[in-house]
């Protein structure tokens, strides 16, 4: 009779209890938007001298580490426990121990914010543990399968790994003080990377799909050199991180990134949310790149102008639309999202627009623009997770596994 009842659909699989431990983007998905809505009102109480994060880095430098090494390689580590899947056609990690994963990388939150109270490099082992097993995770389906194009992702992640380590050492004393501050840009430039990686492969397929349009592609050349430029300056960056070098190489990996989108139907997207968003994602990490070149020449605008272009703008909107498009995917749901994420998309695009602009022509509302980009971003992932919530806890509407 159970039997019976199973098979008519009467009773849910056991499997959809636990349909958050299904695929890699689920957890790490769902942590990094909770994330999101938390961290950033935190540093806007950092700033306000309301909270004091943790003796153990520098404000500045804390806010920086949790931002890309924190919240950016939460996401990174939910595309890529995903992505391998499928690319290499075995599975990369499920059930509890994924969630012994996601714990691991939310243990290192929690240590990065108390880690003045531990015993001395306590707060390092924990933080320094998340990489190491997310490459041995994704490291065997791709060896095992002789997957060449993709071990790029095991150095970018090897990459993430060597930058927290030099916060690291900064922090407990075997650095100089300034060498955490750098090492988080390099991981900025790192994350760029996978963006210039991933976006070729993907942005210009997501737009013909949707529009329709048969002339929208890559030009492989131009891949290959945007791809090689940008590779450059993060050696660049954590070589020689100051100077005129390294600023004025960004704005040739700007051009050429520019040039590569020429052909992915830019013009064509904006009646599709899932795909303008990743465009205007794209679109800010070409304005990065060209304004910190422009940082080299002209000092009256501040670098912080850049990295925010870079990071509220291009990383931010990629990943918000990177996660609303991949979890829909991935539970068998129709390319079409809610119109709480469409406004979403909307208040992270307003909120880098804020966080960059301000500074140049309002800098005395620098503190204003601050809270008001703040509230933007986290209104804008406020709202992917309430709709997202229940779609990453639930189980594939196809009935497939995943």
């Amino acid at each position: 009779m159970i039997r019976s009842l199973h098979l008519q659909g009467e009773l849910p699989e056991p499997a959809s209890r636990f349909a958050i431990a299904a695929k890699g983007f689920r957890p790490f998905f769902l942590l990094a938007a909770a994330f999101a809505c938390c961290i950033v009102p935190t540093w806007l109480l950092v700033i306000a001298g309301l909270v004091r994060p943790t003796s153990y880095l520098d404000a500045t430098t804390w806010h920086a580490h949790e931002m890309v090494l924190g919240f950016g390689v939460a996401v990174i580590a939910g595309f890529l426990l995903t992505a391998v899947g499928n690319w290499t056609q075995r599975e990369t990690l499920v059930g509890p121990w994924l969630l012994v994963l996601a714990g691991l990388w939310a243990l290192g939150r929690v240590a990065m914010l108390f880690a003045g109270a531990l015993p001395r490099g306590v707060a390092a082992c924990i933080d320094l543990a998340f990489l190491p097993a997310l490459l041995v995770v994704l490291a065997r389906p791709l060896v095992a399968t002789g997957n060449r194009r993709n071990f790029v992702m095991l150095a970018i992640l090897g990459a993430l790994l060597a930058a927290n380590v030099v916060v690291h050492l900064s922090a407990l004393g075997a650095m100089s003080a300034g060498s955490a501050r750098m090492a988080c840009l390099v991981a900025i430039d790192v994350v760029l990377l996978v963006i210039l990686v991933i976006s070729g492969r993907t942005f210009p397929m997501f737009t013909r799909n949707a529009t329709g349009a048969t002339g929208i592609r890559s030009v492989a050349a131009l891949d290959v050199m945007t791809i090689a430029a940008m590779a450059l300056l993060v050696v660049l960056d954590a070589m020689v991180p100051t100077g005129r070098v390294a600023s004025s190489f960004a704005g040739v990996v700007g051009v050429l990134a520019l040039a590569r989108a020429a052909r992915w139907g830019t013009r064509l997207a904006a009646k599709h949310p899932l795909v303008w968003i990743l465009h205007a994602g794209y679109g800010w990490c070409v304005a990065g790149l060209l304004l910190r070149a422009l940082t080299g020449f002209i000092p009256a605008i501040p670098s912080s102008v850049a990295t925010h272009a870079l990071t509220v703008g291009a990383i931010g909107s990629l990943t918000l639309g990177m996660m609303a498009r991949v979890a829909l995917g991935h539970t068998g749901r129709p390319l079409v999202v809610a119109r709480p994420v469409v406004w979403a998309f909307v208040a992270i695009t307003a909120a880098a627009v804020v966080r960059v602009v301000a500074p140049l022509l309002a800098p005395s509302w620098y503190l204003a623009s601050l809270i008001a980009a703040g509230s933007l971003w986290t209104l804008a992932f406020a709202l992917y997770l309430t709709v997202y919530a229940p779609i990453l806890a639930a189980p594939r509407l196809d009935g497939k596994v995943g």
